[in-house]
């Protein structure tokens, strides 16, 4: 009876030990290996080891709360089931193969706090609904064939502090909507398609560091709303058809190191003309 009762305790203590997380997150990881060539890996997982065990993870409470699979080889489309990790803050998949569109079920990931898919080949639209992403503070895109516009819910990511979506394929006009990112330290955009003229309402981003819309095609006069922009270090605004002369703009921003015109607006004082009327708020 006593051999029972330990075999029992012993086999209550191994289950206690190895606790781990739900079978759905575990099929949502699974599904993950299995559309991304998880044998090719640079690490890969070993499906016969404890979830927690497994490569890139972080686990917290039983709960897959990051995955982080950078520079690891990955090849294939991101798959659906990545919404099935119900407690993920961070998904960080950067500098990979992965192609494709993104799952539409991204967008009910709402406990992210990070995404960073840059350096992929990802491909179609940015989700026209990312901005029910409302923990979002990084949101890192660059460097893949996204097409299309810049959706204006992005709006809603108020609390982000980063938005990346250089090195794509976007086109259209810069929302409006991005002045409601009252917390945006760094908002970069070269080497697009974008064009338009820039709203003055990006005056209200008190906060930025770093206005980046090199390599693109916006036109007409900057708003004299960008003198505001007080606590910029870097403003980047080459290779676009931005008339006037503006160089008296560097020195109205006191923290300013990194300053980039063409050379036609780099002589005279500086021009505020009116800017196209924001209509997309």
């Amino acid at each position: 009876m006593k051999t029972l009762k330990l075999t029992l305790l012993c086999c209550l203590l191994s289950a206690f030990t190895f606790a781990d997380v739900s079978q759905s997150e575990k099929d949502a990881l699974v599904a993950l290996y299995n559309a991304t060539n998880g044998k090719s890996w640079n690490t890969s997982w070993n499906m016969d080891q404890p979830v927690s065990d497994w490569y890139g993870l972080t686990i917290e409470n039983d709960k897959v709360t990051a995955v982080n699979l950078s520079f690891n080889n990955l090849s294939g489309n991101l798959p659906s089931e990545i919404s099935e990790l119900k407690s993920l803050k961070v998904l960080n998949l950067s500098f990979n193969k992965l192609e494709g569109e993104l799952p539409s079920e991204l967008t009910s990931m709402l406990t992210l706090e990070e995404l960073k898919l840059f350096s992929n080949n990802f491909s179609g639209a940015i989700p026209s609904d990312i901005g029910k992403l409302a923990n979002l503070r990084t949101l890192e895109l660059y460097n893949n064939n996204f097409l299309g516009e810049i959706p204006s819910s992005i709006g809603n990511l108020t609390k982000l502090d980063t938005l990346i979506l250089s090195s794509n394929r976007l086109m259209g006009k810069l929302p409006s909507s991005i002045s409601h990112l009252k917390s945006l330290k760094v908002l970069s955009l070269f080497d697009n398609n974008l064009l338009g003229t820039i709203p003055s309402s990006i005056g209200k981003l008190g906060q930025l560091e770093e206005l980046i819309l090199s390599n693109n095609a916006f036109y007409g006069n900057l708003p004299g709303e960008l003198a505001q922009l007080t606590n910029l270090k870097t403003l980047l605004l080459s290779n676009n058809g931005f008339k006037g002369n503006y160089a008296a703009l560097k020195g109205k921003l006191p923290n300013i190191i990194d300053f980039d015109l063409d050379e036609v607006n780099i002589k005279g004082s500086l021009a505020t003309l009116d800017a196209e009327d924001d209509n997309d708020d």
